[in-house]
């Protein structure tokens, strides 16, 4: 089936921010020669945590030959003693932890690391090399070894890294994100945000044997140009047992997949920023630039109420020729405050970007559902019964393109198949519960974990069918036109701390994030259209070409802006429509 019939894909899966005037060394040989030529007796290398070291300590130990090498891989305590300190985060369930408060060094024998600082005063060059280098020596060079989460956790399904200071490499992958995502990544970054002011260089090793080095000064240039216009993450996209076909069309993906199920297109926690520097591109985490460049990007009011946190996500999720999503309840906030030691929960929404007829959303209970009947039904099913009967207990409401249905926490919800969802919603994406899975396994062959103790205690019994349509179905209020123009509220409820508009257009249109003091970073998708541009009134920023299905991040510093049809959407004489998310401010 041709999901974009008569068109060629115009969706970018590299974007990138052109970053002037700096150089980037590619290739072991000059990653070596320029760290060569640097004035230093003691260079530290920091590593994320899954480099790989039998790549990047090899190259450089061959190239560099120093007199020395700290691999602090030698300096971690025992690994028994590490599973003790982590287990309390961790505990016992394969899905859900709680996030870590440790440090790097609590992870480091300190007798080891006085013992290594001691040795880095001896003659000739000395490479301190691993994670917790910079805590052996500061390093008279420092370099950080950097790596996209996205390809991180490839390493982990290949078998190819181990947890922080963990003999689990070849693990299940399941179990290593878990832990990278409670512990190993928020230790990392901890120690990462007090390095980032002062590293002297940043190593991509995304690409094995295709290293980049660019200086600190390159990479905080680069930050702080994306934080002040618009701008996209490298979005990734992954297959699903549920997964559909449109994404593979549309986006132009390889063919050697069987579905596409999600795609991350708007998440900084977990895509990647790509620098172009003298016509090579350089891949750091986008979290980079919430932890380097919170206040331009997120603006005074959200940057008070989130820290360096980045609170809109958008990605998508395509049962277009595919299956059922699980069903499935987020926590409500004070139950992820008190068990998971988040402090604030998923609210979300579906956005439809296209639906085949006949697709539908499960959201909400039917009039008269008896709680305990229903979590005897799911009990049932989960245990090898009958299956569980979603349309005797969920609300079910017909999907076309373009309806926007509201999901605030405890609601229960689930897209149909033959849907491609842009899902708005707040950051904490890894807390959803399943209910009910349709009976299917997940890729890995293995059951999919349902959390039904998890969903009783969160479930909302009181949301059904009559509440759920006057409050989370299509609440579309006008707010303003122009010539050519027409713009409207689509949500999201008076729950959740995010609001959604949507604006029609055959003509340009003035937007504004408000500014760096009283406004706030905002997340827009071209939802009908082949393209936009966006354009800075008083020249801030460069225009900026936007494609139809693509997310833009516009930084609260880019302050007023304009979005007019592109070129294709104008010769075509296609009227377009963007959503754009923000976080709401209340009086």
């Amino acid at each position: 089936m041709a999901y974009f019939p008569g068109r060629t894909p115009t969706y970018d899966r590299f974007p990138h921010v052109e970053v002037p005037g700096h150089a980037c060394d590619r290739g072991w040989d000059a990653v070596a020669a320029r760290l060569a030529a640097a004035p230093a007796r003691v260079l530290t290398v920091e590593c994320y945590v899954e480099v790989l070291d039998e790549e990047v300590l090899a190259e450089l130990v061959a190239r560099l030959r120093p007199a020395r090498v700290i691999d602090t891989a030698m300096l971690f305590k025992p690994a028994a003693q590490i599973e003790a300190m982590v287990a309390p985060a961790l505990g016992d369930d394969p899905v859900f932890g709680r996030l870590s408060g440790l440090e790097m060094a609590d992870f480091l024998d300190p007798a080891r690391v006085a013992a290594a600082a001691a040795a880095t005063a001896g003659p000739g060059l000395t490479l301190v090399y691993g994670r917790g280098a910079s805590l052996v020596h500061p390093g008279e060079v420092l370099v950080y070894a950097d790596i996209s989460r996205w390809e991180g956790q490839l390493r982990q399904r290949r078998g190819q890294v181990a947890n922080l200071g963990a003999a689990n490499r070849g693990s299940r992958a399941s179990l290593q994100y878990k832990r990278g995502y409670f512990c190993d990544w928020r230790v990392a970054d901890r120690l990462k945000r007090r390095l980032w002011p002062r590293i002297d260089f940043l190593l991509d090793s995304n690409a094995a044997g295709d290293p980049r080095l660019i200086t600190g000064a390159c990479l905080r240039a680069g930050l702080a140009a994306a934080a002040r216009r618009p701008f996209r993450v490298v979005p990734f996209f992954d297959p699903a047992p549920w997964g559909g076909q449109w994404m593979k069309e549309v986006c132009a993906l390889p063919a050697d997949q069987p579905n596409y199920g999600w795609c991350f297109d708007g998440v900084p926690e977990e895509n990647s920023l790509r620098l172009r520097v003298a016509g090579h591109d350089v891949e750091i985490p986008a979290q980079d630039l919430v932890y380097q460049e919170p206040r331009a990007l997120l603006g005074d009011p959200v940057h008070a109420r989130f820290g360096a946190e980045f609170p809109i996500r958008f990605d998508f999720l395509d049962t277009m020729g595919g299956g059922n999503l699980s069903l499935q309840v987020h926590p409500l906030t004070e139950y992820i405050q008190d068990r998971f030691g988040m402090h604030y929960t998923q609210d979300e929404s579906y956005y439809m970007l296209d639906a085949e007829p006949g697709a539908h959303v499960f959201l909400g209970l039917r009039e008269g559902v008896d709680p305990a009947a229903m979590t005897a039904a799911l009990a049932a099913a989960q245990a090898g019964g009958a299956p569980f009967p979603a349309e005797r207990f969920a609300g079910r409401f017909p999907a076309r393109k373009h309806d926007h249905f509201l999901i605030p926490a405890g609601t229960l919800h689930c897209s149909g198949a033959g849907s491609m969802v842009l899902e708005i919603s707040a950051t904490p994406y890894i807390f959803t519960f399943k209910q009910w899975d349709w009976g299917r396994m997940g890729l890995d062959g293995r059951p999919r974990p349902v959390h039904l103790a998890h969903g009783a205690a969160n479930i909302q019994f009181d949301r059904t069918t009559p509440w759920v349509e006057a409050n989370l179905v299509n609440r579309i209020a006008a707010l303003d036109r122009g010539d050519g123009w027409r713009r409207e509220r689509t949500g999201l409820h008076e729950r959740e701390f995010i609001d959604t508009v949507r604006c029609w257009f055959t003509a340009a249109h003035p937007a504004s994030t408000g500014g760096l003091e009283r406004g706030g970073v905002q997340v827009l998708n071209l939802v009908e259209g082949e393209d936009a541009v966006i354009a800075s009134p008083t020249g801030a920023f460069a225009s900026f070409a936007v494609h139809y299905a693509e997310t833009v991040i516009i930084p609260a510093a880019a302050g007023d802006y304009t979005v007019a049809p592109g070129p294709l959407a104008a010769a075509r004489g296609q009227t377009c429509a963007t959503i754009t998310a923000s976080v709401r401010h209340r009086a």
